[in-house]
């Protein structure tokens, strides 16, 4: 149906009524998707709820707090039933093997610590179920992302959600402009999760009361290494525990047990100042260790960046924003420098600790809750 400009623009931003309005929505069988499917169907949506499954839930039935699982298919279903729109399960499990689990085996056997949530997002969830809300002829798609869409003179803008401390703009980077104009994000004003489960309550839903998953979905427990081990056995390969000139240390069971910034179950005791974790060589079989010192980054090396400012990102020599390195610290001051339009380096104005290959780097506009894209950190 073509738009009736005489209408007001309805809560999605089309002018029709939402009756005529047909609205996917991606539910994990969380109390946020099932928030807003139960929120828009209630507005009076023609809501279609759809659910991936992911991984073989059968194993993952036992596993409480996993998304797209056995327990959480039934979740989204019931709460469709209860709120009278249609749901269908769509088996993802061969596209989410490819896209998302190998990648992150592969990074961690080369010494990166992956993000997978990320390429989820990038490369399943807002790429293929996007694609398929196409196909059902729906005018947009919703999730559950505490993130918000906002227009701005040139279209509609990714801005960080009003609840920082449910903020998700390090996982959605990747989100393109085309993605953005058919994306919406009913929950990212809200100021906190309390109002999401009082939303929850409201609709007499279900999983009001169900906790937040706090792991990768396919990583039983956060056990990152029995995960990899069963995908790639050799990952688990014993080597040396070296230091920045190669000096052997210590033996490890494994690079796969051990992450960037590390300092506890080395198994090097005797020493004046305590060592961590400075780099993994998966192909020398080496976890290079060193003093704190040695963890500090100011320059951050980028590639397949994703750009959503205004202007085009090599317009500029320099960039004056403000960066997240990882997901749980706030943004820091930095300056950008485009080497092409998909790859460049960040300088820290404040060195940082931790900084690790396959995490990614976020940009924020320093002067508003704006999100200019960001890139993947590799080894330079």
């Amino acid at each position: 149906m073509p738009l009736d400009r005489t209408l007001p623009l309805n809560s999605l931003g089309f002018a029709k009524a939402p009756a005529d309005t047909r609205v996917v929505v991606a539910m994990s069988g969380g109390v946020d998707s099932s928030v807003v499917a139960a929120m828009l169907a209630e507005e009076g949506y023609d809501v279609v709820g759809v659910t991936l499954q992911l991984y073989d839930h059968g194993a993952a039935l036992s596993k409480k707090g996993a998304c797209c699982a056995g327990i959480d298919i039934h979740d989204a279903r019931r709460v469709a039933e209860d709120m009278g729109f249609p749901h269908y399960v769509l088996d993802y499990e061969n596209v989410f093997k490819d896209a998302v689990i190998d990648e992150f085996a592969d990074s961690y056997l080369g010494g990166a610590t992956p993000v997978p949530c990320i390429r989820c997002n990038e490369r399943v969830k807002f790429k293929d179920l996007l694609e398929t809300a196409k196909d059902l002829d729906a005018d947009c798609m919703a999730t559950g992302h505490y993130i918000q869409r906002k227009m701005g003179k040139n279209g509609a803008e990714l801005h960080c959600a009003a609840d920082a401390n449910r903020d998700q703009s390090y996982f959605l980077f990747s989100t393109t402009p085309e993605q953005l104009e058919y994306l919406r994000f009913p929950l990212g004003h809200l100021p906190s999760k309390n109002d999401t489960r009082a939303l929850a309550e409201k609709y007499g839903l279900s999983v009001a009361d169900k906790p937040d998953s706090q792991d990768i979905c396919f990583v039983p427990n956060g056990d990152y290494a029995a995960v990899i081990r069963k995908l790639r056995p050799e990952a688990a390969n014993p080597g040396d525990i070296v230091d920045s000139d190669g000096t052997v240390l210590a033996r490890h069971d494994g690079v796969i047990n051990y992450t960037i910034g590390q300092r506890r179950g080395l198994g090097i005791g005797g020493l004046a100042d305590p060592l961590y974790v400075v780099r993994l060589d998966a192909d020398k079989a080496q976890v290079v260790v060193g003093p704190k010192s040695m963890l500090a980054t100011r320059t951050v090396p980028l590639r397949e960046i994703n750009w959503l400012g205004d202007a085009p990102l090599m317009s500029k020599s320099e960039w004056p924003i403000a960066v997240k390195v990882r997901s749980t610290r706030p943004p820091i001051d930095a300056i950008l420098r485009p080497i092409s339009d998909t790859s460049a380096e960040v300088e820290l104005l404040v060195p940082e600790e931790g900084v690790s290959p396959g995490q990614a780097c976020v940009f924020y506009d320093p002067e508003s809750s704006r999100i200019f894209g960001g890139g993947w950190i590799h080894k330079g």
